[in-house]
């Protein structure tokens, strides 16, 4: 048969062919009123994705670009902060902060667990500065529970900072109302566009504490990059092409709304949230462990390497027999386990064949198992998850 490829990673994800486009007819230079009228539009869009009515600010950056941008004009050398690490992107907050000369205190959980709002209650103290943490920890597909940990720091002088560039588009959020100083984002995820755009909304707490903090900072500067947002403009060159395909994804997610992005993105979340059901029936169907099982997260579902078969040898067999690509485990997790997303440009249809394959795929590396049993779990959880979503009738 031939093979059509396809992404099935959490990042980067399926490209949006209406983003594609928009990016093959990116001509404009970023200096015209052209652009900017498009970065304005952009910028708005982001809030309401978002969901926020704090300022936003976009770099032509990966994600780890708006973690430093985070960390740089938040701090000040010394600063005692507080990092909720459960898997490879906690460390990457431990490692940001040091670099900056903080002195960082950590609340841990192993691989596959989750920091839980009683651990952090316990290590929290007023001298913390700033709480870093991350809404899914992609590396290994645990959530977070980002409103109790908030709910922890309201009244309190610490700055919540939360890498949400797996979760924002999975994940429902109430960033004003939680008090979320920082949310973080990332275009290869959840906006279905390619890697090279990271965006954040800043609250107003962490705008006035930029103004005492003393680490330096040069193209990550909020500030800056805030005030040449309001004339429509970056501080410096921009990715115009991922720019017009950001445009592009907002459009698509409007149009699934009804013509309101607000409601788009929650059928964005929902979708995610009903794959990622789907996926783990299928999975615990199939007699396979889930990784994450006690706080599983919408992006992307970890599933535990049987005994004796090392993930490597199923992310291969993925690519090769049908040219899909899942993920490894990261680090000291790799051949342990494997990841398969289903967050952005990802349906139903995706979800089906994603379990249909695994199905194969395990099946030739030796596994036993009965052919459809995954597949019929994943349709019943699709039917419970459409029956939970229809309309109460009159008299129900």
């Amino acid at each position: 048969m031939i093979r059509k490829g396809r992404l099935f990673t959490p990042g980067p994800t399926q490209l949006l062919p209406a983003a594609q486009l928009a990016m093959a007819a990116a001509t404009m230079h970023h200096r015209t009123g052209e652009f900017r009228a498009l970065y304005t539009k952009v910028l708005a869009d982001l809030k309401v994705f978002i969901g926020t009515r704090n300022d936003v600010v976009m770099f032509t950056a990966s994600g780890t670009g708006a973690m430093e941008a985070a960390v740089s004009n938040l701090t000040s050398p010394g600063d005692k902060v507080l990092v909720l690490s459960a898997g490879k992107f906690g460390e990457r907050w431990e490692g940001l902060a040091k670099s900056y000369g903080c002195v960082v205190e950590t609340v841990r959980s192993p691989y596959g667990g989750t920091v839980t709002p009683q651990q952090v209650r316990q290590a929290l103290k007023p001298e913390h500065r700033v709480l870093y943490m991350q809404a899914t920890e992609s590396s290994t597909g645990v959530r977070h529970d980002v409103e109790g940990i908030a709910r922890l720091l309201k009244n309190s002088d610490t700055l919540l900072i939360v890498d949400a560039i797996t979760g924002l588009g999975t994940t429902h959020f109430d960033v004003d109302g939680w008090g979320i100083d920082v949310i973080i984002g990332g275009s290869q995820k959840a906006v279905m566009i390619p890697p090279g755009l990271a965006y954040c909304a800043v609250s107003s707490r962490a705008w006035q504490r930029m103004e005492s903090a003393r680490n330096p900072r040069y193209y990550f500067d909020l500030r800056k990059e805030n005030k040449n947002g309001a004339k429509g403009e970056s501080s410096y060159t921009p990715s115009t092409a991922l720019v017009a395909a950001l445009a592009a994804a907002f459009d698509y997610v409007r149009e699934q709304g009804g013509g309101d992005l607000a409601a788009g993105r929650e059928l964005l979340v929902n979708n995610a949230e009903t794959a990622a059901a789907m996926t783990r029936a299928a999975v615990q169907a199939l007699g396979l462990r889930l990784f994450s099982a006690s706080s599983p997260g919408a992006a992307l579902t970890a599933v535990a390497s049987p005994d004796g078969m090392d993930s490597s040898d199923i992310v291969k067999a993925f690519r090769n027999q049908f040219g899909a690509v899942i993920a490894n485990g990261q680090g000291e997790m790799k051949g342990k386990l494997f990841r398969i997303a289903h967050l952005g440009y990802y349906d139903y249809l995706d979800t089906i064949a994603a379990i249909g394959a695994l199905e194969q795929v395990l099946a030739e590396l030796g596994r036993r198992l009965e052919f459809g049993a995954g597949l019929r779990a994943a349709q019943e959880a699709y039917a419970a998850a459409a029956k939970e979503s229809e309309p109460a009738t009159v008299g129900s």
